[in-house]
């Protein structure tokens, strides 16, 4: 401001007009002002023609990546269902652990369980692309109902083939169909995300589904009847009805990928694999089957063992796997197509926006140094000519004043400003952060529970459980202080898994946790607590070492109303409550009565 007034001050001084070399500071300032707006505008332009090559070509590159990690899935879909071979052949062989029936089932598990582990921690997206990984809780469920399933065979194939009911046969194999039925889940969920991020996505995602769907039920009608080949008996009713329902699958499922292979134009291997399935699949597979059946039909004579029909049948289902297969490598290679072109015309976009520019700076160059720069200063010599005339003794001041370098110091300024800001709120951020949360546990304090629950209306309900760790000060004398901070730490995150999301879980001080609930239905809160306690007691925690400890918790519970008018009788009656449990016994849970200041649940 002072720089300025005393610009102000000389421009009042008498004199006439301003020295000329102060004009010509003035026009060039302008000069460069109008370059640097030319040439902003210039960049939005070629700003605006990019930014539809980059859009295009990140679409691209992000559907190459999601079409092949979605692959990934098909094709451990397939890996588990293709378990199920090896798995019949072993549920028909006398019991024996080193046959060649078990060696290829140990494989076939050994291929099941890496593609699991493959979607459970797949490798991290590369840079400046997004991922659909699994929820981990389906990829679990999947491996549950595998365990349970191989441990079912397992103990079936362990027997003297006399001693292997059909029945139980029947209801292993089964248990294998609901591993691959447990999967479908997850390729559902990932068909929805793919979808959600580009429409292009939804029709190979879904064929390929289809595709996958086509392996399962060719393999799955096999094993429907293996039972019955298995235990050499008549085909029960049951096989039958479940074969002829998974035949008109099939024939559903074959109408519907007719159309696959016109997808992305004529595709010769895909063509091929259509009408090698439909010879062999459908043709000699099913022809099998049926031969099968209609033997069971009259009696328990069946012309092929469970190992010669399963080794016999495997590679009618190979060219079922060949369509899904090349129809999916032809999938990504259209992406990756997509990807090269959208590359390509990025590629063009940019170097003709960067000619653009060239041209027009050499342009804007060209008229400041040929054109306007001459014609600046031929003005400044006429101006200080005529100057020189009405003033013989003018001579041009030194240039010792820089409004560019005073600028710069002006944006340096407001740079360590901006800085000094954005520390500052960083700092509050850290302290509100602090003031309202325990530097323990991570869960919320205190004060801000009571700053939540005065947020409640006075005519609403409320639920609010106060825990208290037992003995708590026995584990600190035993153990030290910082064993009781792991077991107030682990509690703490036992808890955060169990409580519902509208529920507001803090630590209370010391041992003790409270839980409010914006609700006061009775009975809910009683049970959610039981559920808590039961967890705290039945999960040790582990210190350094091989130490651990078996800790447990008192409960009290109380309803009443919300809002902060109503808090103090709320806690109290908890509070009330949670030393009754810890007087009856500890390890508890105990619900405010009428005497202690709010109505029992």
């Amino acid at each position: 401001m002072a720089l300025w007034q005393r610009a102000r001050r000389r421009e009042s001084e008498p004199g006439g007009m301003a020295p000329p070399a102060g004009r010509s500071r003035s026009l060039k300032r302008k000069l460069a002002i109008a370059t640097a707006v030319g040439g902003l505008c210039t960049l939005v332009l070629a700003a605006l023609v990019m930014a539809r090559s980059y859009g295009d070509f990140t679409s691209a590159r992000q559907n190459l990546y999601d079409i092949s990690a979605y692959r990934e899935l098909l094709e451990a879909a397939n890996v588990l269902s293709a378990e199920r071979g090896p798995a019949n052949s072993v549920l028909g062989d006398p019991p024996s652990p080193n046959t060649s029936a078990r060696e290829r089932l140990q494989a076939f598990r050994a291929r099941s369980d890496a593609a699991l582990a493959r979607l459970a921690a797949p490798p991290p997206a590369p840079f400046g692309l997004h991922n659909h990984h699994l929820p981990p809780l389906m990829v679990e469920r999947v491996r549950e109902r595998l365990a349970r399933a191989r441990a079912e065979i397992d103990e079936l194939a362990g027997r003297p083939r006399q001693d292997r009911d059909m029945d139980e046969i029947r209801h292993a194999i089964e248990s294998m169909f609901e591993v691959v039925d447990a999967l479908q889940p997850a390729i559902a969920w990932q068909v929805r995300e793919l979808s959600a991020c580009d429409d292009g996505l939804a029709a190979p995602a879904l064929t390929g589904r289809m595709l996958g769907d086509l392996r399962e039920y060719g393999g799955r009608i096999a094993s429907q009847i293996m039972a019955p080949v298995a235990a050499r008996q008549p085909m029960p009713v049951q096989s039958l009805v479940d074969a002829t329902r998974s035949r008109g699958r099939l024939l559903e499922l074959w109408q519907l990928a007719g159309p696959a292979y016109n997808m992305f134009g004529a595709v010769p291997a895909l063509e091929q694999a259509y009408a090698d399935a439909g010879h062999q699949f459908f043709g000699q597979g099913l022809s099998m089957i049926d031969s099968l059946v209609a033997q069971g039909r009259v009696s328990g004579n069946y012309s092929m063992t469970p190992t010669e029909l399963t080794n016999r049948y495997v590679r009618t289902l190979e060219p079922l796997e060949r369509l899904r297969r090349v129809f999916l490598d032809e999938v990504v290679a259209h992406f990756t197509a997509a990807r090269a072109q959208a590359l390509r015309e990025l590629t063009a976009a940019c170097g003709t926006s960067a000619l653009i520019l060239a041209v027009l700076g050499y342009v804007l160059v060209f008229m400041q140094r040929s054109v306007i720069l001459p014609l600046l200063r031929a003005g400044d010599e006429v101006i200080g000519l005529a100057e020189a005339r009405e003033h013989p003794h003018y001579a041009a001041p030194a240039a010792s004043a820089r409004p560019a370098a005073e600028m710069r110091r002006l944006f340096d300024a407001i740079e360590i400003l901006r800085r000094k800001l954005r520390e500052r709120a960083s700092l509050t951020e850290q302290l509100e952060h602090q003031a309202r949360t325990d530097s323990l546990t991570g869960l919320l304090n205190r004060r801000a529970l009571e700053l939540v629950a005065a947020q409640y209306a006075a005519h609403d309900s409320a639920s609010l459980v106060l825990i208290d760790v037992d003995r708590f000060k026995q584990i600190n004398d035993r153990h030290g202080h910082a064993a009781g901070d792991q077991v107030l730490r682990d509690i703490a995150a036992m808890m955060r898994a169990l409580v519902p999301p509208e529920g507001v879980l803090a630590r209370f001080g010391g041992e003790e946790f409270a839980l409010l609930l914006p609700h006061g239905r009775p009975g809910e809160a009683a049970a959610l607590a039981e559920t808590l306690r039961a967890e705290i007691a039945s999960r040790p925690v582990f210190l350094s070492g091989s130490t651990q400890l078996c800790v447990t918790a008192s409960f009290g519970v109380a309803i009443g109303r919300g809002g902060e008018r109503h808090w103090q009788r709320l806690f109290g009656a908890a509070d009330a409550a949670m030393y009754r449990a810890k007087a009856e016994g500890r390890n508890c849970v105990r619900e405010a009565q009428r005497e202690e200041g709010v109505a029992a649940g």
